[in-house]
C-alpha cells in the first residue's frame, strides 16, 4: 500500500536511524519441535516482556528462517522508483518447505494476519531456486538467498520479488561466474556492489553436518563479489578451504564506507572461529579479505561432548551470527558452541578490539542465566537495536544441527542484553518458548541488520 509521504521508519542516514524512537515490539520466528503443529510468527512487546501475538502458518513442516522487511529505508535511494511504500509485511521463508509467507503488520502490529503464500512450484518454475534463505529489501526490489535448486543441488543464488505486490521477478543473476553455494546476500550501496557468501546445497546441510564434506573442505568457504546495477559476477575470494562455512555477511551501514565483515563458523585446522573484512584494494579496483578476529576452541573432556564432536576433545566456538552496530562502531559475535556472545569496538574495522563478553549456555559450559538460571542451547541469533543499547538473542540455530551439537534438545529462549560500557544480560527479560524454539528476531521499526542508508552520515 502506497502513501503520500515516506514512511517515517525509513530514515536517509544511519545516523537518524539510530535518533529514532526505540522499538516496542519484537517479531520472532519460532519452529515447532514435535512436528505436529505449524512453525509460528510471534509478537514479543519488550518492555513488559511478554508475548502478545501470534500467527502460525497454515503448514507443519516448514521450517521458517530468515525473515525480513518488505521495504526499508533503502527506499530513500535517489534512483529507487518506490519511496511511498510502507514497511508493513514480513516476507517469512520456510527453509525447508520452500514457501514463502507474507505477513501483513500494518493494521494490527500485535496480531499479524498472513496475506499471501508462495508456494515452491512456483518459485522454482519462475527462479531455478528453492530453500529461500534470506530476505532484505533493497532499492529495485526484495532480494532473497536460495541454497540450491528445487532437487537439492547447485546452483544456490539470489532471486527478485516485487516491493508492493510480492510477484517473483525472476533470478537475480545475469551471469554467476564461479559461483555454485549460496547463504546470504548484502551490498555496499554506496559503490554498486553486492556481495554473497556460502554454506551449502540442500543436500550438504538439511541432514546436520557432514563429516566428511567438513574435514574435506566441501562447504562454502568463498565470498562472491558482484556488480549490483549490471548483476554480474566480478571476483570469487577464497579464504581457504580450512575456513568452512562463511556465512552471515554484514556491510559498513554508511553508504561511503566500502568495506564489511563475514562471519566464519569454523576452521578444520584448529576448530577455530573467524570474522573476516572484506575491503577494497587501493588502486586496482579488487576486493580483498583480512580475518580481523580469531576466537579458538576451548579444551574439553570427552564425555562432556556430543558424539559429533568427541573426536576433537574440545569445543568450537561456533560463529553462527554477527551484528554490526548501525553506528559502525561495535560487533557482536555470537559463539554457539561455546555460549558467550562477544563485543567488539570495530572504529578502526582492521584491527577490532574486544569490549565486552557475557555467556550464557553453551554446550559443556552451560552458563545460567541470572533470573532463570541453567538453561540450554546457546547465543545464535543476534540482533540489535537501532541506537545500539539493547541486543536479543535466541538459541535455536536449525532442526538437524540443533540435534548434533545440543543432542539433550534445545529448550527455546529468547534474552536483553543491556549494552553500555558494561554488557549485561537483562536478569528481568526471559522468554521461554515451550515446545518450540525461537530463531530470528525482527525490531518494530528496523533494528541493526534489516536497513541499507541511501545517504552518509553528515
Amino acid at each position: 500500500m502506497a502513501t503520500i509521504k515516506p514512511d517515517p521508519t525509513f530514515y536517509p542516514t544511519p545516523a537518524s536511524a539510530a535518533a529514532g524512537p526505540p522499538e516496542d515490539l519484537a517479531y520472532v520466528v519460532t519452529l515447532n519441535t514435535d512436528g505436529q503443529r505449524p512453525d509460528a510468527l510471534n509478537v514479543v512487546d519488550v518492555s513488559s516482556r511478554q508475548r502478545v501475538g501470534r500467527l502460525e502458518m497454515p503448514n507443519v513442516g516448514d521450517e521458517l528462517h530468515h525473515f525480513g522487511w518488505n521495504a526499508c529505508s533503502s527506499a530513500l535511494c535517489p534512483w529507487a522508483p518506490h519511496p511511498h511504500v510502507q514497511r508493513r509485511y514480513f516476507l517469512v521463508p520456510g527453509l525447508r518447505s520452500s514457501r514463502i509467507h507474507v505477513v501483513d503488520v500494518g493494521d494490527d502490529p500485535r496480531a499479524p494476519s498472513l496475506a499471501k503464500v508462495i508456494e515452491p512450484d512456483e518459485l522454482a518454475a519462475k527462479t531455478g531456486y528453492s530453500r529461500p534463505h534470506t530476505f532484505h529489501c533493497g532499492p529495485d526490489g526484495l532480494y532473497a538467498s536460495a541454497l540450491g535448486n528445487p532437487e537439492g543441488d547447485g546452483p544456490g543464488g539470489v532471486f527478485l520479488l516485487d516491493h508492493e505486490d510480492f510477484s517473483v521477478k525472476g533470478p537475480w543473476e545475469a551471469d554467476r561466474g564461479p559461483q555454485e553455494l549460496a547463504y546470504d546476500v548484502w551490498w555496499n550501496i554506496g559503490y554498486d556492489r553486492v556481495v554473497t557468501s556460502e554454506w551449502g546445497t540442500p543436500n550438504m546441510v538439511e541432514g546436520g553436518v557432514n563429516p566428511e564434506l567438513l574435514l574435506g573442505g566441501k562447504y562454502g568457504h568463498h565470498l562472491h563479489v558482484w556488480d549490483m546495477k549490471s548483476r554480474r559476477h566480478r571476483q570469487a575470494i577464497d579464504l581457504g578451504a580450512e575456513q568452512q562455512m562463511v556465512l552471515e555477511l554484514r556491510p559498513a551501514h554508511d553508504p561511503d564506507k566500502p568495506w564489511g565483515f563475514v562471519g566464519v563458523v569454523v576452521s578444520t585446522a584448529d576448530l577455530s572461529a573467524s570474522v573476516w573484512l572484506w575491503h577494497p584494494v587501493e588502486g586496482n579496483g579488487q576486493i580483498a579479505v583480512t580475518k580481523v578476529i580469531e576466537i579458538p576452541a576451548e579444551p574439553a573432556e570427552t564425555e562432556q561432548l556430543p558424539p559429533a564432536l568427541q573426536p576433537f576433545g574440545a569445543v568450537p566456538p561456533l560463529v553462527t551470527d554477527i551484528a554490526l552496530t548501525v553506528d559502525d562502531r561495535s560487533l557482536y559475535v555470537s559463539c554457539w558452541g561455546t555460549g558467550e556472545l562477544k563485543r567488539y569496538d570495530d572504529t578502526d574495522p582492521f584491527h577490532p578490539r574486544e569490549t565486552g563478553s557475557v555467556r550464557i549456555g553453551g554446550i559443556v559450559g552451560r552458563a545460567p542465566h541470572p533470573g532463570a538460571g541453567t538453561v540450554n542451547g546457546g547465543p545464535q541469533m543476534v540482533e540489535v537495536s537501532r541506537d545500539g543499547r539493547r541486543v536479543y538473542l535466541t538459541n535455536s540455530l536449525y532442526a538437524s544441527w540443533d540435534a548434533q551439537f545440543y543432542p539433550e534438545g534445545i529448550d527455546g529462549w529468547m534474552v536483553k542484553l543491556d549494552s553500555g560500557q558494561e554488557l549485561a544480560l537483562d536478569s528481568e527479560f526471559f522468554i521461554p518458548f515451550e515446545g518450540e524454539r525461537p530463531h530470528q528476531v525482527r525490531l518494530a521499526g528496523g533494528d541493526a541488520s534489516s536497513d541499507s542508508y541511501c545517504f552518509p552520515n553528515p
